[in-house]
């Protein structure tokens, strides 16, 4: 049975339906948990229900069957199949359940999240049990819903490569997807990339010598890796064009498939004197142009570009962004740190649940900050990244005058330990040594990579997917690196090229 609304948009469907002789239900829009209780009337309490969604168009009778034994086999309130324990693809699931739980849950909630998605509330109440049949396979990072018109482009371009592929097993679905999907490069989702974007807006990084890439080449250079597992995209106000080129590069549904983070503007024209209202209207001016740049209505995370916004102002700033993340006009608060006690401060605010910081192979000041990490995930939700990898570029090149301007003393040195050590660990390769290196670090859920070539993106995303180096190879690492002065960790203090 196809469970559908009353709205006249799905009286073609309905039509459709007729037409083939499938049954159908027309309820409420807006409450989805109704209209499926609605459409069970007359059936028991004890009849299993298998929920599938309109836009997954892979699973067969087969894997239904399947789950229907595991459910069974193992007396079951519910049963879901997706995610990383399903081991299949975004668009390859299911739910199973019993009529029972749907009514009592239409008995008990008011949660409009509850009523919109239909088993919360159940699974909440009784748990989760994952299908983990084909977990084997390791395909989550590929995708075949249809919620975008590339979905449904590739979708098509599946089918076509088949004859009659509504006869076609899912297992030969998915091995042609995989064969299809030559834009999914890594074996596991690179779900712990964080994508920089500075490089759209500005000509950005010590070493960089190619400028800001095309609207083309972004386009791509974004939708790739959304493809592979990027779960967020990171820009601000302040790297010039590249709010707008990103929220380009996100039109046509790709906005629904990663988080934006974001960063209020550095707020350099507000007066240092100015009164909660001038500071509120800064504030809301630079949120809302950030929501206009991006094509959106609210922010996935919007963070501070300064900490010291913190406390600035009498607190002004930091008020109006808790009170915009009321209304729903960000969804997430963070901070962008450049120090350790930067870095401190802003886990002492509880409404920080997200923090960018710059960390480096060759950095050695985080230890301290480490610990509080640790302390506050017992507390509450906190998500941690690490930016400047390559230190803004500098780990990758050899010119000794961009070492000068980083004022570091030791540069030979540093060069030569980089050198030694990516022979011994990486086959040579200086950046996915420093890229595994803080990819390794437990208390770091993602690396910021910025990038200017497609080719930087698939390398990058490869290195994604590799083995974290083990805990004894970085405590030798720490061990043998060399000390360079702390001003060459902090970008803010190098020599500029025009200086």
């Amino acid at each position: 049975m196809v469970v559908t609304s009353r709205e006249p948009s799905d009286d073609v469907l309905c039509d459709v339906l007729s037409k083939w002789g499938i049954n159908y239900f027309r309820g409420e829009l807006e409450n989805t948990l109704k209209r499926f209780v609605d459409a069970l009337e007359g059936l028991s309490d004890q009849h299993v229900i298998v929920r599938l969604t309109g836009d997954n168009v892979l699973p067969d009778g087969e894997f239904i069957d399947e789950m229907l034994e595991d459910f069974e086999q193992k007396k079951l309130a519910y049963l879901g199949c997706g995610g990383d324990a399903s081991g299949l693809p975004y668009g390859v699931s299911a739910e199973i359940i019993r009529a029972r739980h749907l009514r009592e849950a239409h008995q008990e909630t008011d949660s409009l999240f509850d009523r919109e998605h239909v088993t919360p509330w159940v699974i909440a109440k009784y748990g989760r049990s994952n299908f983990e049949r084909y977990h084997s396979l390791g395909m989550t990072q590929y995708r075949c819903t249809v919620d975008t018109l590339d979905d449904y482009l590739k979708v098509a371009r599946l089918f076509a490569c088949l004859d009659e592929p509504e006869n076609q097993s899912l297992r030969v679905l998915l091995k042609t997807l995989k064969t299809e999907s030559t834009d999914v490069v890594t074996e596991t989702p690179a779900s712990r990339m964080v994508l920089g974007t500075a490089q759209f807006g500005l000509n950005y990084g010590i070493a960089n010598r190619t400028g800001r890439p095309q609207q083309k080449l972004v386009n791509d250079l974004v939708h790739t890796a959304i493809k592979n597992g990027v779960q967020y995209l990171d820009t601000a106000r302040a790297y010039g064009d590249s709010e707008q080129v990103l929220g380009r590069a996100l039109t046509e549904g790709w906005s629904s498939r990663t988080t934006v983070i974001t960063k209020l503007s550095p707020l350099d024209d507000c007066p240092p004197e100015a009164n909660p209202d001038v500071v509120r209207a800064f504030v809301e001016r630079s949120v809302y142009q950030s929501c206009h740049k991006l094509g959106v209505s609210r922010l996935g995370v919007l963070m501070l570009h300064r900490a010291a916004h913190l406390t600035s102002w009498g607190g002004a700033a930091w008020a109006t962004v808790c009170q915009l993340k009321e209304k729903d006009v960000i969804g997430e608060l963070g901070v962008s740190v450049q120090s350790p006690e930067e870095a401190l401060t802003a886990l002492e605010f509880d409404a920080v649940s997200v923090v960018q910081l710059p960390f480096n192979i060759l950095d050695y000041r985080w230890e301290s900050v480490i610990a509080k990490i640790s302390d506050v995930r017992m507390r509450r939700r906190l998500v941690v990244h690490a930016r400047s990898a390559l230190l803004q570029g500098l780990l990758t090149t050899e010119q000794r005058e961009l070492w000068e301007r980083a004022r570091c003393t030791n540069a030979e040195q540093v060069l030569d330990w980089l050198r030694e050590q990516a022979n011994y660990h990486c086959r040579g390769d200086i950046v996915e040594l420093c890229v595994r290196f803080a990819l390794s670090q437990n208390w770091i859920d993602g690396i910021v990579l910025g990038l200017d070539t497609k080719e930087q993106l698939l390398d990058n995303l490869k290195i994604m997917g590799m083995k974290p180096l083990t805990q004894g190879q970085l405590i030798e690492l720490e061990k043998s690196r060399p000390r360079v002065p702390r001003k060459t960790l902090d970008p803010a203090t190098w020599i500029k090229a025009d200086a």
